[in-house]
């Protein structure tokens, strides 16, 4: 007979008994702190910049909106770059569940620093909800996968869509809840709800943590005791240097904004070329392997590029949406941020039919390679951007143009996504080498932090007199079709330089 005995700290498997539409119960604790963190998260992001841009008497930062599309840019780079060191805290110091019931509580400090009045509150709020974010986002999908005690279950796929699903309803209800408090009532008001939103989700999270697997309590790889101080060490090292750096910066009045964006735009675009170039220098790396990540380098730019035009939807399409599109359609105002809603609500439309037509071409064995997804997704994504080159001449001189512009360029926009981003995750997996296995979603990952560190590095040179013009999205329109059509120009490369694995 199989011994019962767990090991220290592990708690025992959930009783079975109720399911989740046919998924452990553990599954709807899951979806339901992802609803409300998304809430939170897509809420708060809804009015950022139009927050940062608005004028001081309507309740705003007045800041430039170069400088404001700046601050969103590295803010989102942050968010995912910090999704590596959560996934490290959770493997070596406290496990999954542990961190990510952290990360929800870090969070949380976050949002309400953003609710109470004042610029200092403000920046520093968006410290602890990007560091929070990290160890949140790093964690949570992993834990789905925990539930599913075969890596074989039929139903793990299924699960994971029951998942996104969740992210894209909490995505949905926020810029129409939050977005319409802050912007109609009260700025901080609207911060404070997002505040409200994380808060239930991580008492939602605590009271059915029960219901998870006991995986999500192990620590993978413990450090040990002397690890543990050489780490501290080092890492009170640099932020005593950090401290000293800005406090020397501030105390003689130079500090600006733009201290905070350039060390963290280029920390954010140099961390991916040394993950780059420390994965291919490995020797442990066979040839076919260095071969493949050569081909997986191709998918990671043009995923950067991508990335760089896609997360400006907050940023530069919130101004355009706050200022230069009519807040009403057939006779219904609202206000600018529920344009933020239409993203989530095409993917929930779009995402069935996107995976119907994957397996139906495939059927017919004319399955697009992952090379012309790729390029597809490039093309729409600076279609859409071509798109408001088009919307931005249209209201030259003041003219208030129609909220069916934003929605046409959200639209490309979605199709693009779901060309890419799925299938992006997808070759990950099957590119990474044995030994880099686990971490390679990270690397994936931090193609949204290179894209969007371009874009704040870009945004805070060329200033109001640029971002946002008509040049603006031109340019970069025709950058992500040029990259598109090159792409798909060197498939028969790539495709040598991934080998066998399609």
């Amino acid at each position: 007979m199989a011994s019962t005995t767990l090991e220290p700290g592990v708690r025992p498997s959930p009783t079975p008994g109720r399911t989740f539409l046919g998924h452990p119960r553990g599954l709807a604790t899951l979806f339901m702190t992802e609803t409300w963190e998304r809430f939170s998260f897509y809420g708060m992001r809804a009015l950022l910049v139009v927050y940062m841009s608005t004028a001081a008497a309507k309740g705003g930062l007045e800041l430039p909106v170069a400088t404001a599309a700046a601050v969103y840019s590295v803010y989102n780079a942050m968010v995912y770059l910090l999704a590596l060191p959560g996934g490290w805290i959770a493997d070596r110091l406290l496990g999954a569940r542990r961190t990510v019931a952290l990360g929800g509580l870090v969070i949380m400090v976050g949002h309400f620093m953003l609710a109470v009045p004042g610029e200092a509150f403000f920046f520093a709020g968006l410290v602890p909800i990007a560091i929070g974010s990290g160890l949140l986002k790093a964690n949570i999908s992993t834990m789905v996968g925990q539930l599913y005690d075969e890596d074989d279950d039929s139903r793990r796929d299924g699960g994971f869509t029951v998942f996104y699903m969740g992210i894209n309803l909490g995505a949905f209800l926020a810029p129409l809840v939050i977005g319409t408090v802050g912007q109609e009532v009260n700025w901080h008001l609207g911060f404070a709800l997002a505040g409200v939103g994380i808060a239930l989700g991580l008492v939602q999270y605590l009271l059915g943590s029960r219901h998870l697997s006991p995986r999500s309590d192990v620590v993978a790889s413990p450090m040990s005791r002397d690890e543990r101080r050489t780490v501290l060490r080092r890492a009170g090292a640099w932020l005593a240097a950090a401290a000293l750096f800005y406090g020397v910066v501030a105390g003689t009045g130079h500090f600006t904004v733009s201290w905070a964006i350039w060390p963290l735009s280029l920390a954010g675009l140099a961390v991916p070329a040394l993950v780059f170039a420390r994965i291919r220098r490995d020797r442990d790396l066979t040839g076919a392997e260095r071969s493949r990540m050569g081909g997986y380098l191709w998918f990671f730019v043009a995923a950067a590029v991508f990335w760089m035009i896609y997360d400006q939807s907050g940023s530069t399409l919130s101004v355009f949406a706050e200022q230069k599109t009519a807040g009403s359609l057939f006779g219904v105002d609202f206000p600018s941020s529920w344009f933020q809603s239409l993203n989530p609500l095409y993917i929930m439309a779009l995402a069935p039919v996107f995976a119907w037509l994957w397996n139906a071409a495939a059927r017919r064995g004319r399955n697009p390679s992952t090379t012309a997804k790729f390029a597809f997704g490039l093309l729409m994504i600076g279609a859409s951007f071509l798109v408001m080159m088009l919307a931005m001449a249209a209201a030259a001189g003041g003219t208030a143009v129609s909220p069916l512009w934003l929605a046409v360029v959200y639209l490309i926009q979605t199709t693009g996504e779901l060309a890419l981003s799925p299938v992006g995750l997808s070759v990950t997996t099957k590119l990474a080498p044995a030994k880099y296995a686990s971490q390679m979603m990270g690397v994936w990952f931090l193609a949204v932090t290179a894209g969007d560190c371009v874009a704040a590095l870009a945004q805070l040179l060329l200033g109001d007199d640029v971002v946002g013009s008509t040049w603006y999205f031109a340019v970069q329109g025709l950058l992500a079709v040029a990259a598109g059509v090159g792409l798909f120009a060197a498939r028969g490369r790539i495709g040598r330089l991934m080998g066998d694995a399609r």
